[in-house]
């Protein structure tokens, strides 16, 4: 393979990826919204920020969707960690709560 044609599929590959990223930004936007809705709906109901249970369903089903798409599990549940913790904090501040 010549030099123009490796960078011309480098290219092709990376105008690829960065479609995926901006769909994986679209996609996080809309779950946020929705997480932003059901926050509204805990803080009108005095329900808590948390959901250790919800978590932990969602935990073990994202671990199994990843090992489907073969992703690494331990990945993805990083990554989920780090959304949860996410909207747990909007949940406190919705709440009036400090967040954790």
């Amino acid at each position: 393979m010549s030099d123009q044609e490796t960078l011309s599929l480098l290219e092709r590959h990376r105008q690829s990826i960065d479609n995926i990223d901006a769909a994986v930004i679209h996609m996080l936007a809309e779950r946020f919204r929705q997480t932003q809705a059901v926050g509204e709906l805990k803080a009108r109901s005095g329900l808590p920020a948390a959901d250790p249970s919800r978590e932990a369903r969602q935990i073990e089903r994202l671990r199994q969707l990843a090992s489907s798409a073969r992703l690494d599990p331990d990945f993805a549940e990083k990554f989920l960690a780090f959304i949860i913790r996410e909207v747990i904090r909007h949940h406190d501040s919705i709440a009036g709560r400090d967040p954790r």
